[in-house]
């Protein structure tokens, strides 16, 4: 009970902060939604070989997760065959056990709060799947394996998918692995993605650019710089003028300190300056 409510806790968290999830936050979905499925296995006392769906919170409706337990003699002589995922023959778990179980995941419409391509478009819900030690199913920790495929490839196919085969050469799948790092495969089959392990997948498309975008980066840039000039002429102008009208105040100035004598000459008064000679002395400093 108490491991349920944190697993509710830690959904309404994820819900909240989906934009900032890391590595460590999409570990601990996946350990949920493990135990969810392991739950599931328990609760049925499964066959071998039957697939259960596992019951999840209320606030992750829209997803889904399955699982099956198997013998590593069946995965070697006949494969797997669940919730489009095709595991051929001849594939052995890594390290061996007795038993495994195949713990699939369906994001549906989560899909995009989890997982992101930048610059690319999910096309298709992200679906997955992991592998874990089912030799003790009452153990309390889990043991996650990998798989040995001895080189053949493990086909993905997405029932859902909206791809036209015109699309076909433009969309990639999308491989997220159980390491946290994301490659991007070329699709050769239209719906089909093809892996070596385990992870979570999706077909993705280049983001469509918006036509006469560069337009208006050309249009904003011819503002910018005619803005630009137009401050640069209006400050060019203003210090010109500021200039002009300190010259002005200065003559002024100087026109109303200069005190002039007028006279009369004929019939027109002019204004004059008094004039004062020095008086001219000799040599011996007397006056002539």
């Amino acid at each position: 009970m108490t491991w349920n409510f944190m697993c509710l806790i830690l959904s309404l968290f994820l819900s909240q902060f989906v934009h900032s999830l890391n590595n460590n936050t999409t570990d601990s979905l996946d350990t949920c939604l493990q135990d969810f499925a392991f739950r599931t296995l328990i609760r049925h006392r499964p066959h071998t070989g039957n697939l259960y769906n596992a019951m999840l919170p209320a606030n992750l409706s829209g997803m889904s997760v399955s699982i099956v337990r198997l013998r590593s003699r069946r995965l070697w002589n006949r494969g797997a065959n669940f919730c489009n995922f095709h595991i051929p023959s001849r594939t052995i778990p890594v390290p061996h056990v007795k038993r495994l179980a195949l713990v699939y995941h369906d994001f549906g419409n989560w899909s995009s709060h989890y997982y992101t391509v930048p610059g690319y478009s999910m096309i298709t819900p992200v679906i997955g799947f992991k592998v874990f030690d089912a030799s003790n199913m009452m153990s309390k920790s889990v043991k996650k394996l990998s798989l040995n495929t001895m080189g053949k490839p493990i086909v993905i196919r997405f029932s859902n998918s909206t791809l036209s085969d015109g699309m076909v050469s433009k969309a990639r799948c999308a491989i997220f692995s159980s390491n946290g790092t994301l490659h991007l495969g070329e699709i050769t089959l239209a719906n089909v993605c093809f892996s070596q392990d385990q992870g979570h997948f999706s077909i993705v498309v280049p983001l469509k650019r918006k036509r006469g975008q560069w337009k208006l980066w050309a249009i904003g840039i011819v503002l910018g710089i005619g803005g630009f000039v137009l401050i640069g002429y209006v400050v060019i102008a203003s210090v010109k003028v500021m200039k002009a009208k300190k010259i002005q105040v200065m003559e002024k100035q100087a026109d109303e300190d200069l005190v002039l004598d007028t006279i009369w000459v004929g019939r027109s008064k002019m204004p004059s300056a008094t004039v004062t000679r020095t008086q001219p002395t000799l040599e011996d400093g007397g006056l002539p």
